[in-house]
């Protein structure tokens, strides 16, 4: 049994190294695609002619698959918040090949989020492994998830078509919550995908039920959804800032789907709910002090405006703006100068 975790351990931290690089990867990638067609954060797709995106898509599937792996070997309890590491792993790799700096708030707002996460998924109820794909069918059109899913979807239709136009550019929050909204649902499905092969592999085969097909369409659609708005995070937010709030945002809606679709809510002691509501809090915190550092950045740099002094009767400001490819010359004139 120790030789297994041992196993899973390696496997999980191999994960985070792969995860946490293909930020970086797929961010460079973004950034020299935009510097020669439409960016993604503005609806481009150009970004799929760059190797370099493609490599950061490839190194991200490597550490996927070695994370699911790892779970054969070791039990959720000790993968699940080795994830915290890609965070860690992407920030310093964007501090040296990215030259994004976190302040100090941005560093206590990563901690807030890795320790929160990390209490909540230590202290999270234990989930019940169906052993087909039709159980898995039954839990999953159960009222209680049906609305949970009726919930999220109109969610992530709200932010898509209404808040996206709106502040979809300034607000972290708009891109990563489709995103984890969608990764939830995810998540659930590939867990069906992945029952159906290891019983199909056992001789029990599920090819045959339309369940195990639905629940690949579904995980197709919403893996494709998750890419393109991660894409579009990655090319317009901090590379340092989207990895940890993607991090803490799928892991908490993906423990709350879980729960609500398998039931393991049911026989939690005092404890383990106090301690999931304080994780949830420290959560929250690092998200808002992330959201905070963010946001004064923002009015910091307030364009990138560059003060020129040129002659003695007037000052020029070169104003270089993310959202275009233009640069905008203002001339201010006054007798002070």
């Amino acid at each position: 049994m120790e030789t297994d975790n041992g196993k899973g351990l390696i496997l999980a931290v191999a994960s985070s190294v792969f995860i946490g690089s293909s930020f970086i990867l797929k961010k460079k990638g973004l950034k020299r695609a935009g510097a020669n067609g439409i960016r993604a954060g503005y609806g481009g797709y150009t970004y799929l002619l760059e190797p370099l995106w493609w490599a950061g898509m490839v190194t991200m599937i490597v550490g996927e698959a070695a994370n699911f792996v790892a779970y054969i070997y070791a039990p959720a309890v000790l993968v699940t918040p080795l994830g915290a590491l890609s965070i860690i792993i992407s920030a310093v790799l964007a501090h040296f090949l990215l030259k994004e700096k976190l302040k100090k708030m941005g560093v206590l707002g990563c901690v807030s989020c890795i320790v929160g996460s990390v209490v909540i998924v230590i202290h999270a109820p234990k989930e019940q492994t169906p052993n087909s794909v039709e159980e898995i069918w039954i839990l999953a059109t159960q009222p209680a998830f049906l609305v949970y899913v009726a919930i999220t979807m109109s969610i992530v239709l709200a932010l898509i078509l209404h808040f996206e136009p709106l502040c979809g550019q300034t607000n972290i929050l708009i891109y990563i919550g489709i995103c984890s909204l969608m990764g939830a649902l995810t998540v659930m499905s590939i867990k069906a995908i992945g029952i159906a092969i290891k019983l199909t592999m056992e001789g029990v085969s599920q090819i045959g039920y339309p369940q195990t097909w639905l629940f690949l369409m579904v995980a197709a659609t919403c893996v494709v959804t998750q890419l393109i708005y991660l894409n579009k995070a990655l090319d317009t937010f901090n590379a340092a800032i989207v990895s940890p709030v993607y991090y803490v945002m799928f892991t908490t809606l993906t423990i709350v789907a879980s729960a609500i679709m398998f039931k393991d809510w049911s026989g939690q002691d005092a404890a383990s709910v106090a301690s999931e509501i304080c994780g949830f809090i420290t959560v929250l915190t690092g998200t808002m002090i992330l959201h905070g550092t963010r946001e004064e950045e923002q009015q910091a740099a307030s364009g990138n405006a560059a003060l020129i002094f040129g002659s003695s009767e007037s000052v020029r400001w070169y104003e270089s703006r993310k959202s275009t490819n233009e640069e905008h010359l203002i001339t201010l004139y006054s007798p002070e100068y």
